[in-house]
């Protein structure tokens, strides 16, 4: 099992906050990184370590966490050098949403186009969405186990006890008992079902 693994299994971002962060390390964060891309040495090791920093922050206790203010990275270089790549490795890893930008598109506030705002408004539907899909995958497996037993249910409809002669009378007094009943035959019948 892999970092990437390993973390996901402790919790994703939250486990940050549960003291699960002993895996993600410098040196295995760079080792990560370094499975997906070629170069650029000393940007991952810088980045590693930034994270890892604002992994401890997040570890801290509340009141000493507010006096130390995370910092931000900015990366330049060249098109094609990993720039992109490398953050969109790291969001992977801590579970974070990732968004990529093309900045020309931006114009200020009140001008025809995007705003700056819309970066915002952008990457907080991406983490709705990655809410979303963890959600959907927690109970895929119960969702697909509840359709394909009414599916079974509508194609194998369950028998019917018969009803007793003072229950038949019960009918016409007003009073309905008629009940469905699981018969021996009919535990036969749910193996049928589950074999299916």
């Amino acid at each position: 099992m892999h970092l990437y693994q390993r973390f996901h299994h402790a919790g994703g971002a939250r486990g940050l906050r549960e003291g699960r962060s002993e895996a993600l390390t410098p040196r295995a964060i760079t080792a990560y990184l370094d499975r997906y891309i070629v170069g650029q040495r000393d940007a991952k090791r810088a980045v590693a370590i930034a994270l890892r920093n604002r992994i401890r922050r997040l570890e801290l206790p509340e009141d000493v966490a507010r006096e130390i203010a995370p910092k931000n990275i900015l990366m330049v270089g060249p098109t094609g050098v990993g720039k992109t790549e490398i953050a969109r490795r790291l969001s992977q890893l801590v579970s974070a949403p990732f968004i990529k930008v093309e900045a020309t598109k931006y114009t200020e506030v009140g001008y025809v186009g995007r705003d700056v705002e819309s970066m915002i408004r952008d990457l907080v539907e991406r983490s709705v969405q990655m809410v979303k899909q963890r959600k959907i995958e927690e109970v895929r497996e119960e969702a697909a186990s509840r359709a394909r037993e009414k599916i079974l249910d509508v194609l194998i409809p369950p028998v019917r006890v018969q009803e007793k002669v003072s229950d038949f009378m019960h009918l016409f007094t007003g009073q309905q008992t008629a009940k469905e009943e699981r018969l021996p035959a009919e535990e036969e019948e749910k193996a049928e079902k589950q074999r299916l």
